[in-house]
């Protein structure tokens, strides 16, 4: 498949900028299964200065200034995308991965190798991710014994996720503690994420954010409206003798060709599409629009 995305974000400020500076984490990746084909940025101002370059996961981020004064900022990235999931690693395709219990993965990431030293970073508590409580560790335990497969423990806490919480876009937001999140179950994308997490890191395995797009279709015979499509996010587990899985709670189902990956992080911390600071003094209004659609159409 070949997708066209669009993503848009509008600020309008109610006294102007004098100054900002931002970061950018919306380019997709390009990797096994998934090529950027066209690309493009545009901000409106002009910025003063714009850079791009790789951050710490490996992800591009584009910094950018504007130093004159400005009541709206427009941030648009255009780009095409061709993915191919049949091209990536196949977890029903490895017996070893798929039966590897908690037990042996936990013995296995003990040893000392530069990958896992740099996958084992994602077992730790980060920003977004901290304060996991014994009540999200007995909750990940329903699912993670110690001589179950992996796979299948973290393909049934998605379920559960699924199951047990309520999507509902009212009730929190990017501050939201995972504590909260856990004791209201409602929350969005970015709350079924970081608590799945939680709850992998809390039995002692390495789990991270995927930041992205998913494709969202239309009723039989009703035609998509532009920016129905929304940013998301789902979380995958490191699996020895495999690799990541991914996994969205939101939606009950192993990404493939629908999902688009952006960017991977420890939480959503390391990866909104944007943020910065600025010089000003009022209230201000965001709007963000995404649409993703066949680059066909």
């Amino acid at each position: 498949m070949k997708y066209k995305v669009s993503h848009t974000t509008s600020y309008k400020y109610e006294v102007g900028v004098t100054f900002c500076h931002n970061i950018a984490t919306i380019k997709p990746k390009t990797m096994l299964g998934q090529t950027v084909l066209d690309y493009n940025l545009d901000i409106t101002p002009t910025p003063t200065e714009i850079s791009e370059k790789l951050d710490f996961f490996g992800n591009t981020v584009t910094r950018f200034s504007i130093q004159k004064h400005h009541s709206v900022l427009k941030v648009t990235a255009n780009s095409i995308i061709e993915k191919d999931s049949s091209l990536q690693p196949n977890i029903y395709n490895s017996p070893e991965g798929q039966n590897i219990t908690l037990q042996e993965a936990l013995l296995a990431l003990k040893n000392i190798n530069s990958e896992l030293l740099n996958i084992r970073q994602f077992i730790l508590e980060s920003i977004l991710v901290a304060g996991i409580t014994p009540e999200i560790k007995a909750y990940a335990e329903v699912s993670f014994k110690p001589k179950r497969s992996v796979f299948e423990a973290a393909h049934e806490l998605m379920q559960r996720i699924y199951t047990d919480f309520e999507f509902n876009t009212k009730v929190t937001n990017v501050a939201t503690p995972i504590k909260e999140v856990f004791e209201k179950k409602k929350g969005v994308c970015q709350d079924f994420a970081q608590i799945a997490i939680a709850c992998v890191r809390s039995v002692g395995l390495p789990a991270r954010y995927v930041s992205g797009y998913i494709e969202t279709l239309p009723p039989p015979g009703k035609e998509k409206l532009v920016g129905t499509d929304a940013s998301h996010a789902w979380f995958s587990v490191y699996i020895p003798e495999f690799g990541w899985v991914d996994f969205d709670p939101t939606n009950n189902q192993i990404p493939k060709n629908q999902h688009i990956v952006i960017a991977y992080g420890r939480d959503y911390y390391d990866v909104p599409p944007l943020k910065g600071v600025i010089y000003s003094t009022g209230m201000n209004k965001m709007n963000v629009a995404v649409d993703i659609r066949p680059a066909d159409e």
